[in-house]
């Protein structure tokens, strides 16, 4: 039966004998009956339309007031009484507390800024994922619930699902050279997860941090979120400057770096500045934070052996994730950690979100054993190396010279720098008339430093779609001006 909607009585029927003017509105509510009624007699009380004190009506006549049956309003009491918002005096019936609180401040409608990242064309983190890994990964997902094991319905181990652990620990050492026991690795949502665990554990508020400079906006907000001081240090052709580094803050407690694939630049850090950041650390007793974001993608050769993979000191936390393998929605990464750093990191899982979801994790391990995750990488290098020259090939044919194009040969993304010559805050107006989705390279540095430029994401694109941009963007970059 519908409830009756009059706002003023709840009735529908006011001039029916014995009703009762109490101040109860019902419109709009929803869920049974009994619960509406709790709902809006609670609404009452709060809003002071019931007084402190004041008696309610008996449940049988509500009852016949509202259409309803008396045990409705019966639940409703009742529930009032749980509440601490009625009183039940014997002999007497139903009263508001004598105290009761103000009542919830009105709902306000808050404008919430949409956080979803942009897919439009050159935005960073996009993926492309065929039919058949999704059709393989959706026939694990079900084998393994036609299997489930207990362990995927109870709290699991801080670390994650030992049968991924193991086939990371045997996929990092044969394609990264990274040799390590699976319980030295620790499954994460994503490397900034692994970051902020890594950091609570051997970061103090205050502590110096080494930043790459140009380098990963992300990464630098979780940095500063933990209470780290940054210390700029510069990126050339060669990688991080490490004697600049050892000047600016000899005592930094961690050193943030991707030295494989430098974001954003593309550069991989040369073997003797490794060696010398290596040696650093082992001499100021801090932590390099190696991210190895997009390592699988390197279109010239075998993938670079790892920064951890030539740690004798074991001094670098190592951090991986599948987001830019397969796809972001997995939320899936991992952390390989130094031996000392093992029991306290576990700690600080143990105490946050205790242990990533064991069931998902599984499924990854049978992809990665049956081959559908090595296959994945290899069909996705020749995409995404198409993508690359695309966008390569059609800035070099319509910017006229005026962009100077990076080709790397790893990673999902480009940079594209304007000329030296180039006047303040023209890459902001180019990439407005072109109509792109782009990071500027001046907004991942932490000190000014020309040129500007672009850092265009190629991934999970179309390739019409990356023309069509880059002309666009090749163009403007044109109309602002030609070359010296």
């Amino acid at each position: 039966m519908p409830m009756p909607t009059n706002p003023a009585v709840t009735s529908g029927k006011p001039d029916r004998p014995g009703a009762l003017d109490l101040p109860l509105h019902l419109d709009g509510m929803r869920g049974p009956q009994s619960a509406r009624v709790h709902q809006g007699l609670r609404d009452a009380i709060l809003a002071g339309r019931l007084a402190p004190g004041s008696r309610l009506p008996a449940s049988r006549l509500l009852a016949v007031q509202l259409g309803i049956r008396r045990n409705t309003v019966v639940g409703a009491y009742e529930q009032l009484l749980s509440d601490g918002l009625v009183e039940a005096r014997v002999g007497a019936g139903t009263f508001v507390a004598s105290h009761v609180p103000s009542g919830p401040a009105p709902p306000e409608r808050t404008p919430a800024t949409d956080m979803t990242p942009s897919r439009e064309v050159f935005s960073l983190g996009r993926t492309s994922v065929y039919a058949l890994l999704l059709g393989r990964l959706r026939r694990a997902v079900g084998k393994r619930l036609r299997t489930l094991d207990p362990v995927h319905l109870g709290y699991g181990d801080p670390r994650g699902c030992r049968e991924l652990r193991e086939r990371l620990a045997e996929h990092l050492a044969v394609s990264r050279g990274v040799h390590c026991d699976p319980g030295r690795i620790v499954l994460v949502s994503g490397t900034q997860q692994g970051l902020q665990l890594c950091l609570g554990v051997v970061l103090r508020p205050g502590d110096a941090a080494w930043m790459e400079d140009p380098g990963y906006p992300a990464a630098r907000r979780v940095l500063e979120a933990a209470g780290a001081r940054l210390v700029p240090v510069p990126v050339d052709g060669h990688g991080l400057v490490v004697d600049e580094g050892r000047r600016r803050a000899p005592g930094a407690r961690v050193a943030y770096v991707t030295p494989s694939h430098q974001f954003p630049t593309g550069v991989a850090m040369r073997m003797d500045r490794r060696i010398a950041l290596l040696e650093w650390a082992r001499d100021a007793d801090a932590w390099v934070l190696e991210d190895d974001y997009d390592s699988e993608f390197r279109y010239g050769g075998p993938p670079l052996t790892a920064l951890a993979g030539i740690d004798a000191a074991q001094r670098v936390i190592y951090f991986g994730t599948f987001s830019k393998v397969l796809f972001p929605g997995l939320r899936m990464g991992y952390v390989v950690l130094p031996p000392p750093l093992v029991e306290p990191v576990l700690a600080a899982r143990a105490a946050s979100d205790r242990f990533p979801p064991s069931l998902l994790e599984g499924v990854l391990a049978d992809l990665i054993a049956a081959g559908d995750f090595s296959a994945h990488i290899r069909r996705m290098r020749g995409r995404y190396r198409a993508a690359r020259d695309a966008v390569a090939d059609t800035l070099a044919a319509h910017a006229d010279g005026t962009l100077q194009v990076t080709v790397p040969d790893q990673g999902l993304h480009l940079v594209a720098r304007l000329l030296p010559d180039s006047p303040p805050g023209a890459a902001a107006r180019i990439k407005d008339a072109a109509r792109v989705q782009a990071w500027l390279l001046s907004e991942t540095r932490l000190e000014p430093g020309p040129p500007d430029g672009f850092v265009l994401g190629f991934s999970g694109h179309e390739i019409g779609a990356l023309r069509d941009g880059a002309k666009r963007l090749a163009k403007a970059a044109a109309a602002f001006g030609t070359p010296a």
